[in-house]
C-alpha cells in the first residue's frame, strides 16, 4: 500500500497539483454540497499572496508617515529652542555693550 501523502505531510503545497477535495462517501448522494472545484479557491489564494506581498510596502509607507509626522511636530520646537539660544545671545551682547558705554562714560 503506497501512499502518496497525508493531510499533515502533503506531497505537494501547490493547490493546483493537488486532487480536488470529494464529499465524504458515507454521506447519502445530494446531503451535501457539489465537489469542491479550486477555482474559487485558487483565486481568493491569489489576492491573499497579492496582498501579503504589499504588505511590507504598506508598512513601510505607514513608518514612512509616522516619521514625517514626528518631524513636523519637532519642528516648532526646534524654532523655539533656536530663538531662545539667540535672545540669550542678544541679551549677553546687550550686557557687553551697556558695561562697555558705562566703562567709557566713567573714563
Amino acid at each position: 500500500m503506497s501512499i502518496t501523502g497525508t493531510i499533515d505531510r502533503p506531497m505537494t503545497h501547490d493547490p493546483q497539483k493537488q486532487a480536488p477535495m470529494k464529499a465524504a462517501t458515507s454521506e447519502p448522494a445530494g446531503s451535501a454540497s457539489p465537489d469542491f472545484t479550486t477555482t474559487g479557491a485558487h483565486t481568493s489564494r491569489q489576492n491573499r499572496t497579492r496582498e501579503m506581498q504589499l504588505i511590507p510596502e504598506a508598512m513601510a509607507r505607514a513608518h514612512m508617515h509616522e516619521r514625517l509626522r514626528e518631524a513636523e511636530a519637532q519642528r516648532p520646537a526646534e524654532r523655539l529652542l533656536a530663538a531662545r539660544r539667540m535672545q540669550r545671545r542678544a541679551e549677553r551682547a546687550s550686557l557687553r555693550a551697556r558695561r562697555a558705554l558705562a566703562m567709557a562714560v566713567m573714563q
